[in-house]
């Protein structure tokens, strides 16, 4: 029987790329993606396009309520969103108080009713510095616990955690995948600025690789 997986997927293009790494590994994908109030709302059209286009199973949970207690990031609240690299200290503004451990609960829950064996999420090492709930030491501990929180165990895996976002791109441009497909700014407007720190990475990314990022830009910082 093929294993199944729950890939949260934000629509970004490291959760992109770990969606097709599981199916090209050959597991059976259910997506997960969560409206909590981000200003980036647009991802969430983005994901769910790929999921339509490839009749990957999609679910889209409304978490908005919940922002009352996850308050005071930039991606959530009336806070500019810092400009600049991901290892400066103003990214720290970017956040979102115990969201990882919130979307990994529900999504074990959901692999639990879906049968899958695993919650893959897009952790990695370029998320060390700022993120604490990005760091091993939380995916080895909330994965030890959603092994044990219900009588079907459930691993929590991350496969990016050792690998910095332009290397995360290579395993995508192994696979093909198309990166216009995707939304990694977090401004939710028409074009991506390139100036915050998830624009800056990512086209330090496609820089890497010798290419330009078929996204459209207000500006390439």
């Amino acid at each position: 029987m093929t294993d199944t997986v729950v890939v949260i997927y934000s629509g970004g293009m490291d959760s992109f790329t770990l969606l097709h790494l599981a199916r090209a590994r050959g597991y059976k994908v259910h997506a997960l993606s969560f409206n909590y109030g981000q200003r980036h709302v647009r991802e969430l059209e983005a994901a769910a396009a790929v999921c339509q286009a490839e009749a990957i199973p999609h679910k889209v949970i409304d978490i908005r309520a919940m922002s009352e207690v996850m308050a005071g990031s930039s991606l959530t609240s009336d806070i500019a969103v810092p400009e600049g690299h991901y290892q400066e200290d103003s990214m720290k503004s970017t956040v979102v108080p115990n969201r990882n451990m919130i979307l990994l609960s529900l999504a074990t829950g959901y692999a639990v009713t879906a049968g899958a064996q695993a919650v893959w999420f897009g952790a990695h090492g370029g998320d060390h510095a700022i993120y604490p709930d990005c760091r091993p030491e939380f995916i080895e501990k909330m994965d030890a616990v959603c092994r044990v929180a219900n009588y079907q165990p459930v691993a929590v895996e991350a496969p990016f955690m050792a690998l910095d976002k332009g290397e995360i791109l290579g395993e995508g441009l192994k696979l093909g995948l198309d990166y216009s497909q995707t939304w990694t700014c977090y401004n939710g407007r028409e074009l991506a600025c390139g100036r915050c720190g998830s624009c800056v990475e990512r086209l330090e990314a496609f820089a890497a690789h010798g290419l330009k990022d078929p996204l459209a830009y207000e500006s390439r910082a």
